[in-house]
């Protein structure tokens, strides 16, 4: 019988070291760089040479149209305001949006020719009306970048045309991903058209999973020879958005099937988790001094985690608040600390504070409660 039984626990205890183990390594990439991050929580899944400062081609109107977003929702910009083509606007090489110097195009088709037609006109065009030139546009941009704290970047132009020094990060073009799809959602749904059509022309979007995947809406493509091709990708499932990085790739087809292999590891293996909500009661304190005798003690903000597919079962919280609590007490004012583990593991620790203000109690309760408290450290 004790051999049964023993037998039937190491059974558990291979199963559940087993559980615990269900991910397997992430896949290795044919890319320079790369990284994968949860856009909501920004826990980095998977990241191969993250920080390597690499040119980033067109990757870098990413940052334009960041930058032309903001100024449309400080006001400083409106979505039809006639933008002047210049003739340096005109004349630029590589992907075009096929504007003609001279002519005036409204800010909004201007944006659409940066983000799906990948213009580099139309990136020259938005920096000269925004900033006076594209050189003062990209001290913006730069600016811009510090802000983020996409700390391995800097901008030389609007477009990512090749210029020595022009160079970031997949780390940081993540940050700049993030944001744009935090910061200004209703821009952002224009990174999800397959098309945009112009002066009689009509131009798809380059980013192949917007076409092979459903799930994806976004971002945006980068080519140059020094840079290989380049994607940053976004999209969703069950609630979770993940965001790819992928620089230094040999094709079209293989930034797409790189960029694939790294969304569809996260999304397979992991989740995002709500933990917390914000204002969400945990426990009670004893509270000494005070008008009323117990304080709700909480988080004041929501918290998400990235944890592996079906961990939440076993996330353990471990609350530790202080031991003696004194009126007064003011809401928000930190109390303890919450901890919480994923089998064995710290995957986060937040402050516990009090949900609500306690006043000080008269001078007799207060009195009272001054004895109670000597009698109770006496013998505690």
């Amino acid at each position: 019988m004790r051999a049964i039984v023993s037998f039937f626990i190491l059974c558990l205890t291979v199963t559940s070291a087993f559980a615990q183990q269900l991910i397997p390594a992430p896949p290795q990439l044919a890319a320079t760089a790369y990284l994968l991050l949860d856009a909501e929580t920004g826990e980095v899944l998977v990241e191969h040479n993250a920080d390597e400062m690499l040119p980033p081609a067109s990757l870098t109107k990413m940052m334009t149209s960041y930058i032309v977003s903001s100024e449309m929702e400080r006001g400083n910009v409106g979505a039809d305001d006639e933008v002047n083509i210049s003739v340096r606007a005109w004349k630029m090489g590589g992907s075009k949006m096929f504007i003609r110097e001279g002519t005036q195009v409204s800010v909004k088709d201007l944006l659409r020719g940066v983000i799906i037609q990948s213009g580099n006109d139309a990136s020259v065009a938005l920096a000269e009306h925004i900033a006076g030139s594209e050189e003062a546009f990209a001290d913006v941009m730069n600016q811009q970048a510090a802000i983020l704290g996409m700390t391995s970047t800097q901008y030389l132009n609007a477009t990512g045309w090749p210029a020595e020094g022009h160079y970031t990060t997949a780390r940081d073009l993540a940050i700049l991903a993030k944001a744009i799809i935090n910061d200004y959602p209703e821009h952002y749904k224009i990174y999800a058209e397959r098309s945009f059509t112009y002066n009689g022309i009509d131009q798809m979007n380059r980013n192949r999973l917007l076409f092979l995947d459903k799930s994806i809406d976004g971002l945006k493509t980068g080519h140059t020879e020094e840079a290989g091709f380049c994607l940053v990708a976004s999209g969703v499932k069950r609630g979770m958005r993940l965001i790819s990085v992928v620089m230094g790739t040999k094709s079209d087809k293989a930034r797409a099937a790189e960029s694939q292999k790294l969304l569809a590891y996260g999304f397979r293996y992991y989740e995002t988790h709500q933990a917390l909500e914000a204002g969400q009661q945990l426990a009670t304190q004893r509270v000494w001094g005070g008008q009323v005798k117990e304080v709700a003690v909480g988080v004041d903000k929501a918290l998400s985690l990235t944890i592996p597919r079906r961990g939440e079962e076993r996330i353990k919280q471990t609350v530790k608040l202080d031991d003696v609590l004194e009126a007064p007490i003011s809401e928000g004012q930190e109390l303890g600390r919450l901890s919480l583990e994923l089998d064995g593991k710290q995957i986060a620790e937040v402050p516990l504070v009090a949900l609500e203000p306690v006043q000080e109690a008269g001078f007799f309760a207060r009195l009272w409660d001054t004895i109670k408290l000597f009698v109770f450290n006496l013998f505690a």
